[in-house]
Order: structure tokens, then C-alpha cells, then sequence
């Protein structure tokens, strides 16, 4: 599933591809693609035709499209296969393209392709933010914590929360009320960096620990941002359908038998939360009674 990385780097095409659009029409051609549209494609279509897109917006792993008036966005989110190209009109349709948005101007349109299905786009209602009112976000979404570039998320507060909770480090990462945005590449990257083991107990780390956790955490996905996120297969694309390279970077994430890059010691994969989890058994060493694998 993209995490943070890939989802910024969607945005940031958005923004210079959408933003100050204004759309003409709405084409919905899988009806799972709007799923989270209650009230289904042809009004999602109705509502959005005439509107402009302010700017493209993100919050961890959710999308959004603010419209004039400042009432509404277009929230979309990727799932495990979800892209958003934007593509010359003439362009040969996608094989799993759901949903297309034409735009007044007549040049590139707007594509919602998603070979899985569990992505989706839908109309919501814009709401202040808990705690700055003047930023106003997804009503969807207003749960989702900040992650962990955004300048506004208060260190002290985040750390005092993990402090509190009785389970495995990894666990708390992967939270997306506390932080948002980081799956499972990054943490597993971020926990490598940070020579801990995924199932360390929140609560029996320090202060210290827990900062220097999060500028690990900084620091991967800054680094991966700038390789344009993270690329296993054809399934992630930016915008214009170019590929991220962050894994050519990846330290223990995909890499079980390899040596580690600090010590040499064989990578190890253990299933953790119905999902592969890699680190390095010399440089992460495993707490007293943690079950492995």
C-alpha cells in the first residue's frame, strides 16, 4: 500500500497538474471506485461538475481536492493499487481505468485507475481542524493523527502518548490516529535505523529513545520522498506514470538473507500483524520473551 512517500509525491503532481482547474465532467465507470460516495456515481458526477480545485491537499495516506467555497473536497484514497494520472485526452484508456474527470480548459484529464479495486473517491463535507481550527480538513478523516513531517505536530505530546501504551513499538508506528502515514517499509526502515526491535513495549522506552526514533522516522521518509517513494511493481506511479526508487535504498525491508549494511548479519522476515516484518537480529536485538515469527 503507498504510505507517506508515495502519497506526497501524488499530491505534489496534483497540485501542479489539477489545482486551479475547473471541471467539466465526470465519467464514473466501475461503481466501486465511489463505494465511499454514498450516494453514488451520478451524483458524485453532479456535484463536482463546474466546481474548481483549489489546491491538492494530504493528510498520511488520504488525498484531497478542496473545491471553490471552501465546503467541500473530492478525498480519495489509494488502497493497495489506486493511481491518479493525469493523462492527455487522446490517451488510450487504462485497462482498470474507473473513473475519469474532464476539465474545462480541454487539456489533461484526470484518471482514477485501481487494478485491486480498494481505493475510492468520494465527496465530503470540510471541517476545522481539532486543534487548528483555521486548517480545515475531510470530515472522513478528522481522525487520522498528523504524520510526521507536517510542521504542526507537537513532538512532546506524540511521545507522551507512546509512553502510554502497553504493546510492541512497531504497533504504535503503524497507529495512523497517532501518526499518520507510515506503513510497514517505513517503519521497518525507520526501527533498522534505529536499532530497535519491532516488538520492544512502547512503554519501556525512554524520552530519548522514543526522539531519536522519530528522527529516524524524519529522516527515511525524507529521503524517500526525494526518490519519488518506494517501488515494487507497476502498481505505484506518480501522476505522470513514472516509478519511485527509494528501494533501491531499503535496508532490511525485502532484503531476508542479505546481509545488513551495518554488522553482516543475515536480514530476517517474521510475520508480524498479518504482514512480513524485517530487521536485523545482531543490530535489533529481539526483547526477552518476544514470540519471533
Amino acid at each position: 500500500m503507498p504510505e507517506l512517500p508515495e502519497v506526497e509525491t501524488v499530491r505534489d503532481g496534483l497540485q501542479r497538474w489539477v489545482a486551479g482547474r475547473t471541471v467539466a465532467d465526470v465519467e464514473v465507470r466501475h461503481p466501486r471506485a465511489v463505494r465511499r460516495h454514498l450516494a453514488g456515481g451520478a451524483d458524485l458526477a453532479a456535484r463536482l461538475r463546474g466546481r474548481r480545485v483549489e489546491a491538492a491537499s494530504r493528510r498520511g495516506k488520504y488525498l484531497w481536492l478542496p473545491l471553490d467555497g471552501g465546503d467541500a473536497a473530492l478525498v480519495a484514497h489509494l488502497g493497495m493499487s489506486g493511481q491518479l494520472l493525469v493523462q492527455p485526452p487522446d490517451a488510450p484508456d487504462e485497462k482498470h481505468l474507473h473513473v475519469r474527470v474532464r476539465f474545462a480548459d480541454g487539456g489533461r484529464e484526470l484518471r482514477f485507475v485501481d487494478q485491486r479495486t480498494f481505493g475510492g473517491l468520494a465527496l465530503d463535507t470540510l471541517l476545522p481542524a481539532a486543534d487548528r481550527p483555521e486548517q480545515r480538513l475531510p470530515a472522513t478523516i478528522a481522525h487520522i493523527g498528523r504524520d510526521p513531517l507536517d510542521p504542526h505536530v507537537d513532538d512532546l505530546a506524540v511521545i507522551a502518548r507512546i509512553r502510554r501504551k502497553d504493546t510492541e513499538i512497531k504497533r504504535v508506528l503503524l497507529d495512523q490516529t497517532l501518526f499518520s502515514g507510515i506503513g510497514n517499509i517505513y517503519a521497518d526502515e525507520s526501527l533498522w535505523r534505529a536499532r530497535l526491535h519491532g516488538a520492544r513495549r512502547a512503554r519501556t522506552l525512554s524520552r530519548a529513545v522514543l526522539t531519536g526514533l522519530l528522527g529516524q522516522v524524519r529522516e527515511v521518509l525524507t529521503e524517500a520522498l526525494h526518490a519519488g517513494g518506494t517501488s515494487f511493481d507497476a502498481l505505484y506511479v506518480n501522476v505522470n506514470g513514472d516509478s519511485g526508487y527509494f528501494d533501491r535504498s531499503l535496508n532490511v525491508y525485502g532484503q531476508e538473507g542479505r546481509p545488513c549494511p551495518r554488522c553482516g548479519a543475515a536480514i530476517r522476515r517474521i510475520s508480524f500483524m498479518n504482514r512480513s516484518s524485517f530487521f536485523c537480529p545482531v543490530c535489533q536485538r529481539a526483547p526477552r520473551g518476544a514470540r519471533l515469527g
